[in-house]
């Protein structure tokens, strides 16, 4: 089997970009997917009592016309718009996010000890050499003490002083002194902060519809069961280890980079799989808990960020506000959605994390004990690649591996094909591919991703 292009993957990077060579009119490609189902991490599942849960917390938000204009074709109405309304538990307590503007909200000695951390003279006067420092910089050692350091290093399973931090850009909200003191004297919430104050959810099918829609686009094109475990770059050839042999001109990769160039290549670059090895990540563990809303308080909230060690979780999202239809009988039940990391920094027993996901619902006041043997579902998916980890030798792994795959027309996107947690939302994974296809057709420059 020959084709022009070869997409490893048929996730959000690698389906916009198969739509794209679509559209400008270029049909020579093949895009080749381990899994029976198509949208990678951003995939939807229905489960046995009619719940539907996505891999994780994703919304639907945009930088870019391209998407904005590709969901409309691809979802029209069918979709809803929310406000973001997302809160930290802490101290016992609930604290509107971002947590450092409203502290306000904590127990009195606890405000006392975050501004303190503020105030200019306690802070770190050099400039951080990693993630860590840039903490105690930026926000103090009150608010890394209570929320920063624990919070991060639930969500990336990762001690935050191994990890750099040019990757914050909008993720987080720097603190404004003046700001913070203003809202705790006035009594004041700041809670419309970020790229995705305000957000869009398909009405039916969860994240994934989108993606089976993109993919329906080049169904034709999508071989799926065939996990590529060799590629020759000077034979110019995929292998899948269900036998199927590809030959290709270019080669988009956006499976995990680390596999590509420490692995499945067969001339062995040692500088390649040196780099490899250079790279961190977490997995992560996802468990969709649906109940009946009897006796069970129903607010708003879109979703929440626990820092403390009395649950598992990092995130809980109450995917039943997303759309009515994620739960099997709109508004008579519940569905929480719990996002638990895990590395070799932070080992979880996966085997007992559905138990333990259900008592740190109870531990923080989100489900009665008395409803733990009265639950609709238990839901539950593991992945070994959850984020991309900004760690310490990040960029000179990438800038060791990139050059030299796109010298062999090899060229490697998306939120683990490119290694870029910066640039690995939603809208910005499929803009990589977009972006690719225009460069491979039309000669246009990617903007979205580089790595330098």
């Amino acid at each position: 089997m020959k084709a022009k292009y070869v997409i490893i993957g048929a996730g959000p990077t690698g389906l916009g970009a198969a739509n794209r060579l679509r559209e400008l009119g270029e049909d020579s490609f093949i895009v080749l997917e381990r899994h029976a189902y198509v949208g990678g991490l951003a995939a939807s599942f229905r489960d046995e009592a009619g719940f539907t849960w996505d891999i994780g917390g994703h919304v639907v938000f945009s930088h870019y016309n391209y998407f904005d204009d590709l969901m409309d074709e691809l979802l029209g109405g069918e979709r809803l718009e929310h406000e973001r309304e997302s809160w930290v538990r802490v101290c016992k307590t609930w604290v509107p996010y971002p947590f450092q503007n409203n502290i306000r909200h904590l127990p009195k000695d606890i405000r006392w000890k975050c501004v303190q951390g503020l105030l200019p003279e306690n802070r770190l006067q050099r400039q951080p050499k990693n993630f860590s420092e840039w903490i105690d910089y930026v926000f103090g050692a009150g608010i890394g003490e209570i929320f920063m350091r624990p919070y991060n290093f639930k969500v990336w399973a990762t001690p935050p002083e191994l990890m750099q931090y040019s990757w914050i850009g909008e993720r987080v909200s720097i603190i404004d002194l003046k700001k913070v003191l203003e809202n705790l004297i006035l009594e004041h919430d700041d809670v419309a902060w970020g790229p995705n104050n305000t957000f869009k959810f398909p009405l039916h099918g969860g994240t994934g519809e989108i993606f089976r829609r993109l993919a329906a686009r080049v169904e034709d094109c999508i071989h799926r069961n065939q996990e590529v475990f060799a590629v020759d770059w000077d034979a110019k050839k995929v292998t899948t280890a269900q036998g199927l042999e590809v030959e290709y001109e270019y080669l988009l990769n956006t499976a995990p980079l680390d596999l590509l160039a420490g692995q499945w290549l067969k001339q062995k670059d040692d500088v390649m799989v040196n780099a490899a090895a250079d790279f961190s990540r977490n997995g992560v563990f996802v468990a969709g808990i649906g109940l009946d809303t009897r006796d069970h308080e129903v607010n708003s909230r879109c979703w929440m960020y626990f820092p403390e060690s009395d649950s598992p979780f990092y995130r809980v999202t109450n995917f039943h506000n997303y759309s009515p239809n994620n739960v099997a009988r709109p508004e008579k039940q519940l569905g929480f959605m719990c996002e638990t990391s895990f590395s070799e920094h932070k080992p979880e027993n996966l085997d007992q994390l559905m138990d333990r996901t259900v008592q740190g619902l109870v531990n923080t006041t989100m489900l009665e004990g008395k409803r733990t043997a009265d639950l609709a579902t238990k839901w539950s998916i593991t992945e070994e690649y959850g984020y991309p980890v900004p760690c310490l030798k990040r960029d000179s792994a990438l800038g060791a591996i990139q050059p030299r795959l796109e010298a062999k027309g090899i060229f490697s996107r998306g939120r683990f094909g490119g290694w870029k947690y910066e640039v690995a939302n939603m809208d910005h994974s499929v803009m990589q591919g977009v972006e690719w296809a225009q460069r491979m057709v039309l000669a246009e420059p990617e903007t979205t991703y580089s790595w330098g």
